[in-house]
C-alpha cells in the first residue's frame, strides 16, 4: 500500500546509527541488492577524512555510480540543513534523470529527527517522502554497554541516590536513534554467542515503538527488499518519534570532536595495528578509520576501529596520480590528547617504512 499522496514522490531511505555500527557495509550491500533500482546516495561524514565515501564510490555497482554519490562533510547533517542537504538534494531530484530511491546516511552523531523535518521544507515537501528511518545498532557494542546504559541498574541508582546524574550525550543519540526508527538492523551478530545475541537483541526491542521491526544482520547483509519500500512518510510522523532534545532550536556536538593524522607508508600494518589498541583504551577513542599505505604494496588498506576492535583489509588498488599517503581520523569525547595520540599512532613502528614514523595532525 501506498500512502495518499506520496505515489509521485521518491522515496529516501535515512540510515542512521551510531559510529561503527556498520551503516557503510549495510549500504554496500545494498547497492549491489537494489533490486534494479537507481540510487543516489548522500554521505554526511562526520569528521573531514571522506572514508564512508571513498568506500561506497569504490564498490562499482550499475545501480550506483560515484557521480551518484553526494557527500556532505561540512559536519553534523542535522546541524547543516539549509546549507548542505537541502541543495544536495535538490540537486539530486531536479537531474534529468533523477534517482528512484535516495539513500541518506547520517553520521554516527546525527539526530535523526531534525532531518526529518527537513523534508517539510518548501522546496522538497511535495517531492521527496521519507520511505523509512532505518537505525543500524552494533550488537557487541550493546552487549559490551559501550554506550548504551543498563536501564534497570540506572533506575535502581537513582532510587538509591537522588542525586545522581546518569544522564548521558551517547545514551541520547542511542535513545533518539532507535526512537526515531521505522526498522532496526541488530548487526554484527557473529560476534555474540547465542545467549549473549539472545539477551542483547531483547535488550534494543523492548526499546523500540510499537509496530517498529528488529531484523539481525551479519556484515550489513540486508537486501532491498527488507529496507527499502517500508512507505512510512515519516515527515508527516514527527510526534510519534519522540526525542530526548524535542523542543531545542538546535543540536551541537561539543561533547565530541574529531581530527586527521597523516603519516607515510608502513611496512608492517600488524605492527601499526597492534599500537592502536592500547591508543584507544588510554584515550576512550570512540572510533579510528581511515587508510594506510603500505610499502611495497600497490593497495590501499582500509583501517576501520570500533572500541577495541580494529579492522584492516586493502580494499582496492592505489590511482595513477593518488598520493600514497596514510590517513587515520580519530574520533573521540572532547578533550583528547591530540599530539600523545600522534606519537602512539605514529612513532617508532617496528619495520615501518621511511615517513612512517612522523605524523602531521590537522583538523
Amino acid at each position: 500500500m501506498t500512502p495518499r499522496g506520496t505515489a509521485t514522490k521518491i522515496p529516501a531511505t535515512v540510515i542512521t546509527g551510531f559510529l561503527g555500527a556498520g551503516k557503510t557495509s549495510l549500504i554496500r550491500r545494498l547497492i549491489e541488492d537494489s533490486g534494479g533500482r537507481r540510487l543516489a546516495l548522500i554521505i554526511n561524514e562526520f569528521g573531514d577524512l571522506g572514508v564512508d565515501g571513498d568506500v561506497l564510490a569504490g564498490c562499482g555497482a550499475e545501480s550506483c555510480s560515484a557521480d551518484d554519490i553526494v557527500e556532505l562533510a561540512n559536519g553534523c547533517i542535522c546541524c547543516t540543513v539549509a546549507d548542505d542537504f537541502i541543495p544536495a538534494i535538490t540537486a539530486l531530484i531536479e537531474r534529468p534523470t533523477p534517482p528512484d530511491h535516495i539513500i541518506i546516511e547520517t553520521s554516527g552523531l546525527a539526530l535523526p529527527k531534525p532531518l526529518l523535518r527537513a523534508f517539510n521544507w518548501p522546496e522538497i515537501r511535495t517531492r521527496v517522502t521519507v520511505d523509512g528511518v532505518v537505525a543500524v545498532v552494533d550488537g557487541a557494542a550493546v552487549y559490551d554497554r559501550r554506550f548504551a546504559a543498563d536501564p534497570d541498574a540506572v533506575a535502581r541508582q537513582r532510587r538509591a541516590d537522588d542525586s545522581l546524574d546518569h544522564d548521558s550525550p551517547l545514551e541520547e543519540l542511542y535513545g533518539d536513534q532507535l526512537d526515531c526508527a521505522d526498522l532496526v538492523v541488530f548487526n554484527k551478530t557473529d560476534l555474540l554467542d547465542a545467549a549473549e545475541l539472545e539477551h542483547a537483541a531483547a535488550e534494543v526491542a523492548a526499546r523500540l515503538r510499537p509496530g517498529v521491526k528488529l531484523v539481525r544482520a551479519r556484515h550489513g547483509a540486508i537486501g532491498a527488499d527488507v529496507l527499502l519500500g517500508l512507505t512510512a512518510a515519516a515527515e508527516d510522523d514527527l510526534d510519534a518519534r519522540p526525542s530526548h532534545h524535542d523542543g531545542s532550536d538546535d543540536h551541537e556536538h561539543d561533547d565530541f570532536e574529531s581530527f586527521t593524522i597523516r603519516f607515510g607508508p608502513t611496512d608492517s600494518p600488524e605492527a601499526l595495528v597492534a599500537r592502536l589498541h592500547p591508543v584507544i583504551a588510554a584515550h576512550d577513542i570512540l572510533r579510528i578509520k581511515g587508510f594506510v599505505a603500505v610499502a611495497d604494496r600497490n593497495m590501499r588498506l582500509l583501517v576501520q576501529g570500533v572500541g577495541d576492535r580494529i579492522n584492516h583489509y586493502y580494499d582496492r588498488d592505489w590511482r595513477d596520480g593518488e598520493a600514497r599517503t596514510s590517513r587515520l581520523i580519530v574520533i573521540g569525547r572532547s578533550g583528547l590528547d591530540r599530539d600523545a595520540i600522534t606519537r602512539a599512532v605514529c612513532g617508532p613502528v617496528p619495520g615501518a617504512g621511511t615517513g612512517a614514523g612522523t605524523g602531521v595532525v590537522e583538523g
